[in-house]
């Protein structure tokens, strides 16, 4: 909400003493042109820049935007920065308090602003994805009529997590992971800038690697390590951070992967292309990934099973053996010593031969039937059990192949309609190659034509 007078009296005695606050806190840009990265954003004439006032003048106002992206990478450093630099009103609410009933009073707020004295309101929503359907619903007027200019941020894929009617009323911009120049520029400038550490402490080579792999592009984590391990080494007394200090202070980087967002999917969508593509320490990169995540065990036993028959089938028929066998052990044992299944089956998946003939073999198939090519199951071949089936022919002419010496009965089997068709087109890759042999001896026999 607007900040009231105990706010504003926190913020003074902050901007007085910045020491009572984070580092990442006192080291956010003031000014657009302080933003590290983002910089495809922040061009002359960019929604961002028009939201501060640069060039929004005319009948073209501003439009209001999402900002979707990773944590860390500025979502909210933008938001505070056209908070400081517009002349509009500047509102902030997040999605994790605030209900449908803050969200009219914004509203309302804003239309007695603009009609009062001719004020116009920046809404920053924080974690819209947060907000249900309803919620998001609540801001389309005030969106659509632009009482408000909305800056909404999330780190979920808008597409699944923002209502269409609000997308379609918003630009979509995209923020980028920070490179890691981008984030040793920032740690580099938190060393020596006064609101920072103030050259209090020294950031030697090695030290400064290590931070950055422990970042992972994230400037909020670089900057709440570089505090800790700045704050351990004035303890002891020492001028310089060094590699073993940051060690102990950050005992390890936080696996960047949300169980119930995108990262989920996307995760689990390279472990299994990379199985596909045989790159077996590309997969066992993101099985790690999701283990130290803590992701179910058994949603990804179930994934490599899917793997098996997709992506291998009788190229290897004992991937799918290994598979089942992974997923029984996982639910059996658990975490964490059902990570040493999960490798051992992402292993055998990846280095098996590929064939993807049992996919697209069912996936013909089950075109075929959609599309209405059925036709009725040759006489010969009905159920002939039941009381009456005789007298309607069923069974008449049967040949049971196991009384003929090669086992196999030259007689019709599919529907009229789909007598030649064929849907299993094996490759000769791994054990496959025997059934490809198989299938063209069998089709033979059969009087088919070969495929």
């Amino acid at each position: 909400m607007e900040p009231d007078l105990f706010t504003a009296a926190a913020e003074e005695r902050q901007e007085k003493d910045p020491t009572g606050s984070p580092l990442a806190v006192r080291m956010r840009p003031r000014t657009l042109d302080e933003v590290v990265g983002q910089q495809h954003l922040l061009k002359p004439g960019s929604p961002l820049r028009r939201l501060v006032g640069e060039g929004a003048s005319g009948p073209a106002g501003p439009s209001s935007v999402i900002l979707w992206g990773p944590p860390g990478t500025g979502k909210t450093t933008l938001a505070y920065v056209v908070s400081k630099a517009t002349n509009k009103r500047f509102v902030e609410l997040s999605a994790i308090t605030a209900g449908v009933k803050e969200v009219r009073a914004v509203i309302d707020g804003a239309r007695r602003a603009v009609g009062g004295y001719g004020k116009e309101t920046v809404l920053f929503l924080d974690e819209i994805h947060r907000f249900s359907k309803a919620q998001q619903d609540s801001l389309l007027p005030a969106v659509e009529n632009r009482w408000v200019t909305l800056i909404a941020a999330t780190t979920e894929n808008p597409y699944f997590s923002v209502i269409s009617p609000l997308l379609s009323r918003s630009l979509l911009l995209t923020l980028e992971p920070l490179t890691d120049d981008d984030v040793r520029d920032l740690l580099r400038r938190a060393l020596t800038d006064e609101r920072g550490l103030g050259g209090a402490v020294t950031l030697p080579e090695d030290t400064e690697e290590h931070l950055l792999r422990i970042a992972g592009g994230d400037a909020r984590r670089a900057l709440t390590a570089l505090e800790a391990a700045a704050g351990a080494a004035l303890d002891k007394g020492e001028a310089e951070i060094g590699l073993t200090t940051l060690e102990e202070t950050v005992d390890r980087a936080a696996v960047k992967y949300d169980r119930d967002g995108d990262q989920h999917y996307d995760v689990a969508s390279a472990l299994i292309k990379s199985i596909r593509g045989s790159d077996v320490d590309a997969a066992l990169h993101y099985l790690a990934r999701m283990i130290e995540a803590g992701e179910d065990p058994r949603f990804i036993a179930r994934r490599l099973m899917i793997s098996a028959s997709e992506d291998i089938g009788l190229a290897d028929p004992s991937a799918l053996q290994i598979a089942v066998a992974a997923a029984q052990a996982v639910a059996m044992i658990g975490f964490p010593e059902a990570a040493l299944t999960l490798s051992h089956a992402t292993i055998a998946l990846a280095l098996a031969p590929k064939s993807n003939a049992a996919t697209t073999a069912i996936g013909a198939a089950l075109d075929d039937v959609r599309k209405g090519h059925a036709g009725p199951v040759p006489a010969h071949l009905r159920d002939s059990h039941y009381k009456g089936a005789g007298k309607l022919g069923h069974g008449q002419g049967y040949v049971y192949p196991h009384d003929l010496p090669e086992g196999i009965a030259a007689q019709q089997y599919a529907p009229d309609g789909l007598k030649e068709r064929t849907y299993y087109t094996p490759t000769r890759h791994g054990a496959e190659a025997r059934y490809a042999d198989a299938v063209e001896w069998t089709r033979g026999h059969l009087g088919r034509k070969p495929s």
